[in-house]
């Protein structure tokens, strides 16, 4: 019997394949049954019947799904499905990080079924763009994001809606007033979503913590941590435990460790610097030859594995530096007393000791536990002023340490290391908190003097800790956290020879050390030029991130084979980790569990990388809280970042940076983006904006509770920029 057809001669069988074959060749279309019909053959009654009755069957098949009133797609069970977790979120899109993809995943706002910044989700891919970008839909949320929104209330009779200051949440979060009748509007909030029915309009959240009234400085400090998901305090069952702890160092403690009482030693650290946490000691051995100690705080000492401190401690797993405050990792009465390397007190110590010339050759290396007794404490300015020649307590000590410093310098850059001077911001506060001016923080030999060392004490405490010697003397490896940093991809590297060139530099290099040598030698030449920060910030944006890992992979800032941290147990975890192996592998002990410690070393890399952003965020509060009085003014900058909706410029006195919106650049011009040529180009006049493009600007508005400021392009003004006056 003949398959049955219709008037234009097509079977069903075919007319179903070609149906079939649409869904798949195009997943993410949504097809009304008239265009079905009509591109399978034909749009008449009888047409649209069959292609209805075949639809039908594919939807009780599973294959095809209806999404909205006669509008059909595939079905998102019928595609290969993948879990990923969304690792950025913006008002119109979806990135999504999934293991068995290179690139992360696209999905689209109105695929992505209400997912949110930090959820695992199930995803199906759409479709592969002609470049190999995947985008995708989710079909399913398996895990919310626990870390909360901070937002502004607005109260109602009978609702919250709270307006989250990160531009990850596109909407106001809803929560009904009965529950939290204290929430008054204008509070600022930490809140958890909990739900987002489908065809709500509005998320559902619960309350987490009421911070403050909005703009009062520690209500935005708190709100930056409560938006990272850090904590500002610390429970009272901690703080006693600390409190309980015993200050006294007994003989029999001191006799199990190497006395280094009678050496000279003193600590040098920023002038507002509570927490000493490294000291170093220098006594002469012979003409030209030194010891000299890297003495730690013994943290180990004090804080013990499982302990209710220790918990804490590896839940934060670094101390926070916002802007007006520090958030230590540990409790007040370890960081600032028992393990502070204070002056004229004997304090309990891990050290490494060298014996070294001075051109900065070992001769001959220690490791243990010892107790030491700073003679003085030194700012980095008293300390510079004796290297710039000003008399002082141990002027010969400090110029030897630097003499030393220098040529180990010297030789870490003969072996490859980068060298990024890239100016960091500092604020002045008044009493409250409230910015009164804005400077950079300089960097000089005393405080290169001190880094010089600590580098020098992670690298042999890694090389130390790295291998054991068997029986027939072969080297046998040993689980160990280190600090890591991958060579830079030829990708990354591509796009800055090309944004180098712009400005009449050939970086040429493109794999291998020849990378870390050309590197060098740009931010050498550029040094001091208009172009130099925007150069720096792209090559560093150019460098992999390091990380914490059990898998030694080097350190190829530093040009260094093995690396770890060691020197700052009292704010970075890691640290704390660390001194434990080495007293296991000091000890004769074999193996640690190299699971545990990977899992440990990837929480502290995603904590540290927390503490970074809550950082950012507190310098930009503080950025948008300054120049709130500078509204209408004109300044000088330069273009520190390129975007589809306007351009970044960082202003050159302040270092402020805003944003000048496509929309404010010039009345009677239109700006685009030019993503391959990486410019903004005005279509009528011709000008071209990249990194690095001289402007001038008048700031337009501020938003406090985004954290953000609004500049104007002046396209012709050439006046001079007016000074900040605070």
């Amino acid at each position: 019997m003949a398959k049955k057809k219709n008037k234009r001669g097509h079977s069903r069988d075919e007319r179903a394949s070609f149906i079939v074959d649409m869904f798949r060749e195009f997943p993410d279309n949504k097809f009304s049954l008239k265009h079905l019909a009509a591109a399978s053959g034909g749009a008449d009654r009888d047409g649209r019947n069959m292609t209805f009755a075949i639809v039908r069957q594919l939807i009780e098949d599973g294959f095809v799904e209806e999404v909205s009133r006669s509008k059909y797609r595939l079905a998102r069970r019928a595609l290969p499905s993948f879990e990923g977790v969304v690792v950025s979120a913006t008002p119109g899109a979806l990135y999504v990080h999934v293991e068995e993809f290179e690139s992360d995943v696209y999905i689209s706002r109105h695929n992505a079924l209400g997912a949110l910044d930090g959820d695992r989700i199930r995803l199906v891919i759409a479709r592969k763009s002609r470049n190999g970008d995947l985008e995708g839909s989710v079909v399913e949320i398996l895990e919310r994001s626990r870390r909360p929104y901070v937002g502004v209330a607005e109260v109602t009779t009978n609702s919250i809606f709270v307006t989250a200051d990160t531009r990850r949440l596109a909407t106001d979060i809803y929560m009904p007033r009965k529950l939290y009748p204290n929430i008054e509007s204008g509070d600022k909030v930490a809140v958890r979503i909990i739900d987002w029915p489908e065809g709500e309009r509005l998320p559902q959240g619960e309350l987490i913590e009421r911070l403050g009234k909005a703009g009062d400085n520690d209500t935005e400090m708190h709100a930056i941590l409560a938006e990272f998901d850090l904590p500002y305090h610390f429970e009272r069952e901690v703080e006693q435990a600390a409190e309980r702890i015993d200050e006294g160092i007994s003989e029999a403690e001191i006799a199990r460790r190497r006395d280094m009482r009678d050496r000279t030693t003193f600590t040098i650290d920023p002038a507002d610097a509570k927490d000493f946490d490294d000291a170093l000691s220098i006594a002469r051995l012979s003409d030209g030859v030194w010891e000299i100690g890297v003495h730690i705080a013994d943290v180990s000492h004090y804080v013990h594995p499982g302990s209710v401190i220790d918990e804490e401690a590896k839940e934060r797993a670094t101390s926070v530096y916002l802007v007006d405050r520090t958030v230590p990792m540990l409790p007040e009465r370890l960081c600032n007393e028992l393990c502070s390397l204070r002056p004229h007190e004997d304090k309990l110590c891990f050290s490494a000791i060298f014996t070294i010339n001075e051109e900065g050759e070992i001769r001959d290396e220690w490791f243990g536990r010892t107790v030491i007794h700073s003679d003085r404490r030194f700012t980095y300015e008293e300390a510079q002023e004796i290297i710039e020649g000003k008399a002082g307590d141990f002027s010969e000590e400090i110029l030897t340490l630097n003499t030393i410093a220098q040529n180990l310098r010297k030789e870490r850059f003969n072996h490859g290391a980068i060298a990024f001077a890239r100016e960091e911001v500092r604020f002045r506060l008044d009493e409250k908190g409230f910015p009164i001016g804005v400077y950079t923080k300089v960097q000089k030999e005393a405080n290169i003097l001190i880094e010089e060392f600590m580098l020098l004490a992670n690298r042999r405490v890694a090389e130390y800790c790295a291998h054991s010697l068997s029986r027939s003397g072969r080297k046998v490896s040993r689980p160990m956290i280190y600090r890591v940093h991958d060579e830079p991809s030829e990708e990354k590297l591509s796009r800055f020879r090309d944004f180098a060139l712009r400005f009449g530099h050939y970086f040429k290099a493109s794999k291998g050390r020849a990378v870390a040598r050309e590197m060098n030698k740009l931010l050498g030449a550029v040094a001091g030029r208009s172009e130099a920060n925007a150069i720096t910030t792209l090559a560093v944006r150019s460098m992999a991130k390091a990380q914490y890992t059990t898998d030694n992979i080097g350190h190829y800032g530093l040009a260094f084979q093995y690396y770890t941290h060691f020197t700052s147990p009292i704010r970075r975890y890691p640290d704390v980790l660390v001194h434990r192996i080495l007293a296991s592998y000091l000890a004769g002990e074999k193996r640690r569990d190299k699971e545990q410690l990977e899992m440990l070393a990837k929480h502290s890399t995603e904590r540290e990388i927390l503490a970074s952003e809550a950082e950012r965020a507190s310098i930009k509060y503080k950025m948008a809280e300054f120049m709130q009085e500078h509204i209408g003014e004109e300044f000088d900058g330069v273009v520190s970042g390129l975007a589809e909706r306007g351009i970044y410029v960082e202003l050159n006195e302040s270092h402020v940076e805003g944003m000048v919106f496509m929309r404010d650049m010039d009345d009677e011009d239109f700006f685009y983006f030019d993503e391959q040529r990486y410019e903004v180009v005005g279509r009528r006049s011709g000008v071209r904006l990249t990194l690095g493009s001289p402007v001038r600007i008048v700031v337009k508005g501020v938003d406090m509770n985004r954290r953000t400021l609004q500049f104007k392009l002046l396209l012709n003004n050439t006046a001079p920029s007016k000074r900040n006056s605070r």
